[in-house]
């Protein structure tokens, strides 16, 4: 008898699973970040996407019997994340983020920023919501703050670019399964190279997910951040590159009045120290790290030369 037999055979209620997969989670030493942050919450999550359950079960039914071909199916997947090391997202094909699903695959990262807590305060203070008329989501992956955005600014017309077309596959997906065709549009550019201004006016928000790992830091990473799109993740030798250019052209396509948005992760230490006479404006979170800045109009106006030069 294998030992996917085995299991199942010694198995047998929904409970079994989770505490059977949160312990193999535990032995293989897994990374948790793609949505829970320990074993038994991401057992849990993927013995009831197995299952084809929802959360927020009855606590009576975590002692339901499974049937040997839900048993199969639910030991296959919890494998599947023990021995691929492939971020749960991955595996169910979903991400949540700023309360909307999400279909995910390889081709993007896993939706996590904490830029979501600021979309659904709808910017404020920084920005009023009848204001905000065109957004711009840079380095847009799998579509998440685009869309969140749009659902947040419900009268915005929302351009998401990246430079994958790969991405952008996965982002028109996302746009098409919330229904919004008509008002997010997906553009393949590499940051605002890709842009016509022409078509259309300047923007009031541009918010920007961008590469932002040192290279160094790749090496460290766990193995399911590894897993993730490098060209994603990495930004030149302090994990800056991408950010310096999107502050040297952000200038000519953000409106007056309009709010620049980024997060820049564990290189906002390194983005200080190279311009230290910026005022940027770091939010604080009460989920999250953050890691992310703003920039008024106005600032950027005001230091432009120093991103030029610096």
């Amino acid at each position: 008898m294998d030992i996917d037999n085995d299991v199942a055979e010694q198995l047998h209620t929904l409970r079994d699973f989770v505490r059977w997969g949160a312990s193999r989670f535990s032995q293989a030493n897994l990374f948790f970040g793609h949505g829970t942050d320990n074993a038994i919450d991401e057992a849990l999550y993927l013995v009831l996407h197995a299952l084809h359950l929802k959360h927020g079960l009855p606590a009576e039914l975590m002692q339901a019997r499974l049937t040997m071909s839900e048993r199969r199916a639910v030991i296959q997947l919890l494998e599947r994340r023990v021995n691929e090391r492939l971020p749960a997202p991955y595996l169910t094909h979903e991400a949540w983020f700023a309360g909307l699903s999400f279909y995910v695959d390889e081709r993007v990262l896993v939706p996590r920023s904490p830029i979501a807590e600021l979309i659904e305060s709808g910017f404020a203070p920084w920005l009023m919501p009848d204001q905000v008329a065109h957004i711009l989501d840079l380095c847009t992956g799998s579509g998440c703050i685009a869309i969140a955005c749009a659902q947040a600014f419900p009268e915005a017309r929302v351009d998401a670019s990246d430079i994958s077309r790969d991405a952008l596959a996965v982002a028109n997906i996302n746009i098409r399964k919330h229904g919004l065709e008509t008002r997010v549009r997906a553009i393949e550019s590499d940051l605002f190279a890709g842009l016509n201004l022409q078509e259309g006016c300047q923007y009031d928000l541009i918010v920007s997910n961008p590469p932002y790992a040192a290279l160094h830091e790749m090496a460290i990473l766990p193995l399911e951040y590894q897993r993730e799109p490098s060209l994603a993740l990495v930004s030149g030798v302090e994990g800056l590159d991408a950010t310096v250019r999107i502050l040297r052209d952000a200038l000519q396509y953000l409106a007056p009045g309009g709010l620049l948005v980024i997060e820049v992760g564990n290189s906002a230490a390194a983005l200080s120290e190279r311009f230290p006479d910026v005022p940027f404006i770091w939010p604080e979170f009460e989920r999250g790290e953050g890691g992310v800045f703003m920039l008024t109009h106005d600032a950027l106006q005001e230091y432009h030369h120093e991103f030029i030069t610096g």
